[in-house]
């Protein structure tokens, strides 16, 4: 007996194309592998021409960098240094263009000359240098051929010139600020008896002597140095201002009273 069962029947017709679809044909892998190269190539090529381009540009802008250097100019409130001179001096230093420049070495032949506190070398483009100097300021004399600066650091330039409107001081080169700092508190103490000081020393054992602007000089000694001036004070005022003229050096290291010398007569016209 036969059964026959049509839902269970295949459909063996062929399908009806649907409306709107495309069909789509895969292509081969080597032809996707050959446009894959292709742009790949392309790429390189474009990269290839960048950076041909920015090389060429890096060389332009390096030779515009590093020409050699045509002016050294100074900057600063100079007052005892020669600007020019200096300008030439470190231009003859200058061994190779502006950007090679070795700037530490400029500074320090700038800092080799003694009237230069401070040095700062700078590039300039295009083709030059620019140095910024803070000069030294002095405030006295060291000895008979150095200067002292507003910090106490001691200098040696040419001297030539004269600065003797400046205090003379002396001592120890490690007790420069000590005896800077001392000399300003005996100013004012001498400036209220209407007497300038005009030198000052500090000896190795730790004595003080002093010298006033009418060319006395006074020894002090290493104790009780405020007592005793304030005591030769009283007693120039009172007895030996009107003789000032004859007197070479008062010894203030005596409890209760003070040693004079009396200048030669070839010492008085020489001090006249």
């Amino acid at each position: 007996m036969n059964l026959s069962l049509p839902w269970l029947k295949q459909d063996t017709a062929p399908a009806a194309p649907v409306r709107g679809a495309v069909a789509v044909q895969r292509q081969p892998a080597a032809v996707t592998e050959t446009r894959v190269a292709q742009r790949a190539a392309i790429w390189l090529s474009l990269l290839g021409v960048f950076v041909a381009v920015m090389l060429l540009l890096a060389d332009k802008a390096l030779a515009w960098l590093d020409q050699p250097v045509s002016e050294v100019s100074i900057s600063g409130q100079i007052r005892h240094l020669d600007g020019q001179a200096l300008a030439t001096q470190l231009a003859q230093e200058i061994r190779a263009p502006l950007l090679s420049l070795d700037v530490r070495h400029l500074r320090d032949e700038a800092l080799a000359n003694p009237w230069i506190h401070m040095a700062e070398v700078r590039r300039q483009w295009p083709a030059a240098v620019h140095v910024a100097v803070a000069e030294q300021v002095p405030v006295a004399r060291w000895g008979d051929r150095g200067l002292l600066n507003h910090q106490g650091d001691i200098f040696w330039p040419d001297l030539s010139a004269g600065y003797d409107y400046l205090p003379k001081l002396n001592g120890p080169a490690h007790e420069t600020r000590a005896i800077i700092a001392q000399y300003h508190d005996l100013s004012v103490l001498f400036a209220r008896a209407g007497l300038r000081l005009t030198g000052l020393t500090l000896e190795s054992r730790g004595a003080w002597n002093l010298e006033l602007d009418n060319g006395i000089q006074v020894v002090v000694g290493r104790e009780q140095l405020m007592p005793r001036l304030r005591r030769f004070l009283s007693i120039y005022e009172a007895e030996l201002s009107q003789v000032a003229a004859q007197i070479e050096q008062v010894d203030i290291r005596y409890t209760n009273g003070v040693a004079v010398r009396w200048r030669t007569e070839e010492r008085q016209d020489d001090a006249g």
